[in-house]
């Protein structure tokens, strides 16, 4: 196995499957041919042809488009063709610099192909013992990745509301970090990726952050979310992104780009350059 096992995971994506999903013409997500179908009930809020999935060409405004596809969205969890609802609205724009059309429950999103965006940080400490890293196991309970390996601290970007205030509420809900402390995360960049997930096609942006924590610091979970915390030595780190499928599959691209970002992968690894190619998609 090798770190570019994990980028593959996240470039699972036939694009014959898919069709546009578009509003007013311009392309805002993609959706199965499958889910296409299954939309063509709701013929007042989409149009479904062979080539496209159209929000409807009456639904004008962002309210009235937002009222009619939580309509569907929630008639369709009912009948539980969509599962794991999380009550957390979602932009669905042209593009990350455009203004929102409307707002979509995150739990529809894949299903809908839609661009969504997240934030994760990495946790780490400097001692005499050289760097290691927090890492978060998600709880059983979450709706995707149970289980799973995390950074210290990741959530999804609502409606609404920064990258920086999404950062800031999630550091104290998924490891008690105070916000003093919290606001000193670097923004480092992102990975992205496209790619075909249980929940649908996640195309996603993940904006990173770093945060060096003080070697007395103990993170404390208090939304449920995380079930252990662990501060790894980065030699394990590195062995088990490699080796195991132990992280949840987007979470493994943030730890390989802090591996290169911190010179742990260097040019010198023949999977370097496509690594980094790899981890924008």
């Amino acid at each position: 196995m090798s770190f570019l096992d994990r980028v593959a995971e996240c470039r699972v994506f036939d694009p014959s499957r898919y069709r546009p999903f578009r509003v007013d013409g311009a392309g805002v997500g993609l959706v199965a041919a499958g889910f296409a179908e299954t939309l063509r009930e709701f013929s007042d809020v989409f149009r479904v042809s062979d080539e496209a999935v159209d929000l409807a060409d009456g639904l004008r405004g962002f309210d009235r488009r937002t009222e009619a596809v939580d309509g569907v969205v929630r008639r369709l969890a009912g009948l539980g063709a969509i599962t794991g609802w999380r009550d957390e609205p979602y932009p669905v724009a042209r593009s990350y610099a455009h203004p929102p059309l409307f707002t979509m429950e995150r739990a529809a999103v894949p299903l809908f192909g839609v661009r969504a965006c997240g934030v994760h940080m990495n946790g780490f400490v400097r001692d005499a013992g050289g760097t290691k890293m927090w890492i978060g196991r998600r709880s059983l309970e979450k709706p995707t990745g149970p289980g799973k390996l995390d950074q210290l601290v990741a959530g999804g970007q609502p409606a609404g509301i920064s990258v920086r205030d999404t950062l800031i509420k999630e550091c104290a809900e998924e490891a008690a970090i105070p916000v003093e402390l919290a606001a000193r995360a670097v923004p480092v960049g992102g990975v992205s990726y496209c790619t075909e997930r249980p929940e649908g096609l996640r195309r996603d942006v993940l904006f990173d952050f770093d945060l060096e924590l003080p070697a007395d610091f103990r993170p404390a979970n208090a939304d449920g979310e995380i079930s252990e915390f662990y501060l790894w030595p980065m030699e394990r780190v590195i062995e088990t992104v490699r080796d195991t499928d132990d992280f949840k599959f987007n979470c493994a691209l943030v730890v390989i780009d802090f591996l290169i970002r911190h010179g742990l992968i260097g040019p010198g690894d023949p999977e370097y350059v496509d690594l980094l190619g790899g981890l924008h998609g």
